[in-house]
């Protein structure tokens, strides 16, 4: 499962390490990835990791923070410009699907860990990344019960809790990653059609 060759600069090996580590925790599991794993991916000695991560939880929240950001980022862009609420939130929902097979595994090592997000983390620099992810948590949830109340009040979408709302759609989009597999006989833009169709007799 190699990701990375051991002629990688030194300037990029954060980006390799980040890879190898999805690739990993993506596939077999977090709990099941050795560290040492990664760094031999990666083509570095073990201790060579903690010049980057100061441990294997570190990686995997920075992967979650990643992974929230790329989400915050393609839902702002797909909704950007959108005449209506209900042209919006079919951008929204395909913009999730809209992604690489790496990303399709960040977004299950999310989904996987969201508990995580919960707990204060006694490191600094853990509970740095997970204030972010945090923060961005809210974000994206406050991104789509500010389209639903949109369509709210344009008339497109009857009155309801916005806030409620917006997590149900949340949950059903995040759902797919729970049995999603690349290369599998699903393929996503199928998926993000059914999605799409389901969240909108959700909202309507």
């Amino acid at each position: 499962m190699a990701v990375a060759t051991k002629t990688e600069s030194p300037r990029s090996k954060r980006t390799v390490i980040l890879d190898a580590a999805v690739a990993h925790f993506g596939s077999v599991g977090y709990e099941h990835t050795k560290w040492a794993t990664v760094a031999q991916d990666v083509g570095i000695g073990q201790t060579a990791l903690y010049h980057y991560f100061e441990s294997k939880a570190h990686c995997l929240l920075t992967i979650m923070s990643s992974e929230l950001e790329r989400y915050r980022e393609r839902f702002e862009a797909a909704v950007e410009g959108s005449a209506d609420a209900d042209t919006a939130l079919r951008a929204a929902v395909a913009s999730a699907y809209d992604i690489t097979e790496s990303e399709a595994l960040s977004a299950r090592i999310l989904l996987d860990h969201i508990d995580m997000l919960a707990t204060p983390r006694s490191s600094a620099r853990e509970e740095e990344v997970r204030v972010r992810a945090r923060e961005l948590v809210r974000v994206v949830e406050k991104n789509w019960s500010d389209l639903l109340g949109r369509g709210m009040d344009s008339g497109e979408f009857p009155r309801r809790d916005e806030k409620e709302l917006g997590r149900f759609v949340l949950g059903l989009i995040n759902s797919v990653w729970s049995w999603y597999r690349p290369g599998g006989s699903r393929k996503l833009p199928e998926i993000a059609d059914s999605v799409t169709s389901a969240c909108l007799r959700l909202v309507h």
